[in-house]
């Protein structure tokens, strides 16, 4: 027996062109890919702190964030949707840059902390739940806790932009089974191609 589904997707990044090639933003690449897949389009939503798109992946009415209040403020956003549409933290999906994996790889987990990630910090926080999906996109570490900063804020290689893009086109196909709540499926379909 499935669970309930994704109903609500978040991408965490930071709004405007000085922000948007950069591997801090990798979450927002993945929503753009989806809504641009099932052919929808964003809307600014003040209530919302953000743009709003909402799509239909098989018979799901799906909602997707990105919020415009900068990543350190991204709960604000998050909880916004999420109480608006009374979406349970189980039924959200989190989508950020993750130091913790090279491009090319990316992992789905239900909970956890935040490890250090502020947009997901903040998250929590405003939720005021851990409980939420995350879909941890590989951006790679630079091999100094003094540069992550800047390398976050940085724009990947040709080559670590192609592998990035690559693994958010694999997850966006695990999502028909997301929105299904066949969470181990998808979990093992992402994990398996890496």
């Amino acid at each position: 027996m499935s669970q309930p589904g994704i109903r609500l997707i978040i991408g965490l990044g930071n709004p405007g062109p000085d922000y948007a090639q950069t591997r801090h933003n990798a979450g927002f690449w993945f929503v753009d890919r989806v809504v641009a897949a099932s052919q929808g389009s964003f809307r600014a939503e003040a209530k919302f702190h953000g743009v709003l798109a909402r799509v239909t992946i098989g018979s799901v009415d799906l909602r997707l964030l990105k919020p415009t209040t900068y990543m350190n403020h991204s709960g604000r956003a998050v909880a916004a949707v999420a109480h608006y549409f009374d979406i349970p933290a189980e039924q959200i999906l989190v989508c950020y840059d993750e130091l913790d994996l090279p491009p090319g790889r990316v992992k789905l987990k239900h909970g956890g902390g935040h490890a250090g990630h502020n947009g997901v910090r903040d998250s929590i926080d405003a939720l005021g739940s851990r409980d939420f999906w995350r879909l941890r996109i590989g951006i790679g570490h630079p091999g100094e806790k003094s540069r992550v900063l800047g390398y976050v804020l940085g724009r990947p290689s040709q080559t670590d932009r192609k592998l990035i893009h690559d693994v958010i086109d694999d997850a966006v196909h695990a999502l028909p089974d997301l929105v299904e709540g066949r969470y181990q499926l998808a979990v093992n379909r992402l994990h398996s191609q890496q």
